[in-house]
């Protein structure tokens, strides 16, 4: 797992923040390294939804905020029941952040 320059509870909170506006908009702009990090994290929140289970709802819910883990529950994660993986998409897109020109990258629900 990258470290984006953080210690272990803020890139948790991070990564958390970041899946909650990628499940609420499903597509982000981001750079490149956060967005193959953020597609092996979500992947995996993605194939416990795809259980429909109570458990799986409560796991949701133990690892994202309210809104995200019902939407991911309840829309997202059956409509990709019989899909065994592959559910993000991560497309590397032409130009750089001007800040500081790193590499920019579309992650969006396939």
């Amino acid at each position: 797992m990258r470290k984006f320059h953080r210690t272990k509870g803020p890139r948790k909170s991070f990564m958390k923040v970041m899946a909650h506006n990628l499940i609420m908009k499903e597509k982000v702009v981001t750079t490149e390294a956060r967005a193959k990090e953020l597609k092996s994290f979500l992947e995996k929140l993605v194939s416990v939804a795809r259980k429909n289970t109570l458990a799986a709802h409560r796991t949701l819910l133990a690892r994202l905020p309210k809104d995200a883990a019902n939407k991911l529950f309840y829309t997202i994660g059956p409509k990709y029941k019989e899909r065994s993986s592959g559910q993000l998409r991560v497309i590397k897109i032409f130009g750089v952040r001007k800040r500081d020109a790193a590499k920019k990258a579309l992650i969006e629900f396939v």
